[in-house]
């Protein structure tokens, strides 16, 4: 089968919060920007009932709810969104390609705002039970469905012990697998402290899960090892719902974008990968912190870096790379005295050779993206192209005659 091709600016795949602010910045931007969505748009933080520490909500917010708004100011200016799944990426040239099952999409710039997806126990009858046959990875999507009935929690993390609360407004009883010491937990003490005090709450400590047991139909129990006196306990729940982190969404990227070994993509503080023009933001980047108010930051700088990367590329090729006619790029830095020292010099040298050969000033003091282009680290340095090559560079002994001696004329 043929594939379509599109065309557009800039392809963000991931419609998580991350995804949905770059999208923001580069629709309002005037890009012709793609998100592509492999399941719901909002991405995990959807799964959360309730976000009380994302400022500007001072009663909170659940996380349907805010990721609704993002979504519709995104679309308020001209994103365009696809639901399905990325087969594959060719992110290195000019031109990148993000290939799905039916279709092409060829883009200027790619941010990659993948998110991750529940890690799993890897423990016997676990892939039996997934999603709607009793294991689930969403409290706030099936609580409802387990009013008056057991379910158990495993993990003792802030998701876990937030997410174990919101069960006990309509599961009769909530059991918390947890593998540390009685009275350790891995979320913050005020969750810790409530969820102790909870009286539907019941915890097993120093346990893992051993084995999901059930039918054809559905889970009926899971059974617990106890880490220390490896004893195995059956515990009968009606559902179990997992909390124990994620694993980043990275695998079609392998090889070709540097990351840490835990598959974390590596950007540097402008979003920037190893890769030109492709982008990072989000949970699915080495960072400190995972929440929906850091997704917001990193997007909204990968979508401002997007933006400038086409501009200065078109500048690049339009400008810069000219075949029509030579030309003299000074690279200089606004703050460095000797950078400003010389502008008379190329004000000069313009003028002198008006109409024959075109100067470009670059000022690295904002962006040192066109510099990094002709490979100049060193300012001030100028830098010599001629039918759309670089024929040579000066950082020393700048002067009208000097730069008539290195473009030939």
């Amino acid at each position: 089968m043929k594939k379509k091709i599109e065309k557009y600016d800039v392809v963000i795949i991931g419609g998580g919060a991350a995804g949905l602010t770059a999208a923001i910045y580069c629709g309002r931007a005037r890009l012709n920007t793609l998100v592509i969505e492999k399941a719901l748009v909002g991405g995990l933080a959807t799964y959360t009932n309730e976000i009380e520490n994302y400022p500007g909500f001072p009663e909170g917010s659940t996380g349907l709810g805010l990721m609704e708004l993002f979504h519709k100011q995104a679309k308020k200016f001209g994103v365009k969104f696809k639901l399905t799944d990325v087969r594959g990426v060719k992110l290195e040239g000019d031109t990148k390609v993000v290939e799905t099952f039916r279709t092409n999409y060829e883009c200027r710039a790619v941010i990659i705002a993948s998110g991750g997806k529940p890690r799993l126990t890897g423990a016997p009858g676990e892939a039996d039970f997934l999603y709607d046959k009793g294991i689930s990875f969403c409290a706030t999507c099936d609580a409802a469905a387990n009013t008056d009935k057991t379910v158990m929690v495993i993990g003792s993390g802030d998701a876990a012990i937030e997410e174990g609360m919101f069960l006990t407004k309509f599961a009769s009883r909530v059991i918390v697998s947890v593998m540390h010491e009685e009275g350790k937990m891995d979320c913050n003490e005020i969750a810790k402290g409530e969820a102790l005090a909870n009286p539907k709450m019941e915890f097993i400590w120093n346990t893992m899960p051993y084995e999901f047991r059930g039918d054809a139909e559905h889970l009926r129990s899971v059974a617990l090892k106890n880490t220390k006196t490896e004893e195995i306990i059956d515990v009968p729940v009606d559902t179990c719902f997992m909390f124990i982190g994620y694993v980043p969404n990275t695998e079609i990227f392998e090889g070709m974008i540097d990351m840490t070994r835990q598959g974390y993509i590596l950007t540097n503080e402008r979003m920037e990968t190893n890769i030109p023009g492709v982008f990072s933001a989000g949970d699915v980047r080495e960072k400190f912190l995972k929440q929906v108010s850091t997704a917001v930051g990193d997007g909204a700088i990968a979508g401002y870096a997007a933006e400038k990367y086409i501009a200065e590329s078109e500048v690049f090729e339009n400008q810069i790379m000219d075949k029509s006619m030579p030309g003299i790029s000074y690279i200089w830095n606004a703050v460095i005295p000797k950078s400003r020292e010389l502008l008379p010099v190329f004000e000069e040298f313009e003028k002198k050779h008006q109409g024959k050969v075109k100067v470009n000033r670059i000022d690295v003091y904002k962006s040192n993206g066109l510099a990094v282009r002709l490979g100049v680290s060193e300012v001030p340095c100028a830098v010599a192209i001629k039918d759309g090559e670089i024929i040579g560079k000066l950082t020393e002994g700048i002067c009208v005659e000097a730069l008539e001696k290195l473009l030939g004329i």
